[in-house]
């Protein structure tokens, strides 16, 4: 996974630019929530390579929030998220899908033992991998995967959680034609999924996306929306 895709239009995650007013430990991980903790239903957002500060990810927590979710945004890098001074080939290997996947799972035990009846995950590029590692365990009520980072087919084979996946139409790491064969093997599987392809955004845009692009400012909203409609849809009617 290496690519100016992945990299492109870093973050500001200075002190300055972000919120760090509601930081908890949850499983283990220091993580920003956003909504009540008294919630039943929770979602857990799963960061892109540059990690759980990102002003843009943390603005969706309190989107996802507003509709009713204890929202947890944990993480999973472990203060070293990757910077754009970094070679992500050195940087990946130390920050691998799979560990994700296992902290992920003591996140979502604990979130249950605190009370939550349903949680749902949706992950952007590496998270979306980390998610499609998840689903197989069978422990959560809904996945959405947004712009995932290269998929392996044992990973996609073994999806057994209802599964949203949200791309863009250039994406070199799981372009449309790839998501569209996600969705077939979902379905093959009787997984129900919903599969979207967003034209003219690049992968990323729906937490990177240039405040002055407003096709993709446009897009990124659209895919919240459809986001936060996959785990209405799953949680709440659950």
């Amino acid at each position: 996974m290496s690519g100016p895709q992945c990299c492109a239009n870093p973050p500001d995650i200075s002190s300055d630019s972000r919120q760090d007013d509601h930081i908890e430990v949850i499983g283990g991980l220091t993580s920003y929530t956003a909504g009540s903790p008294a919630s039943k239903l929770a979602v857990i957002l799963i960061a892109d390579i540059y990690g759980y500060e990102a002003p843009k990810q943390r603005q969706i927590a309190e989107k996802v929030a507003a509709a009713g979710f204890y929202v947890v945004v944990p993480d999973f890098f472990y203060g070293d998220p990757y910077l754009p001074d970094m070679q992500l080939s050195s940087w990946f290997p130390n920050h691998l899908p799979a560990k994700g996947c296992e902290d992920a799972r003591k996140v979502v035990a604990d979130l249950k033992t605190k009370g939550a009846l349903a949680v749902g995950v949706a992950g952007f590029c590496w998270g979306g991998m980390t998610v499609s590692k998840m689903s197989a365990y069978g422990e959560i009520e809904a996945a959405v995967m947004l712009h995932p980072g290269p998929l392996s087919d044992d990973d996609i084979h073994a999806m057994k959680v209802p599964t949203a996946v949200l791309g863009a139409e250039i994406d070199e790491y799981s372009p449309p034609e790839k998501l569209k064969k996600i969705g077939e093997i979902l379905s093959t599987n009787l997984v129900d999924n919903f599969v979207k392809i967003y034209p003219g955004v690049v992968h990323g845009w729906t937490t990177r996306y240039k405040d002055d692009d407003e096709h993709a400012v446009k897009s990124a909203m659209e895919a919240h929306a459809d986001m936060l409609n996959w785990f209405t849809k799953y949680l709440k009617s659950g």
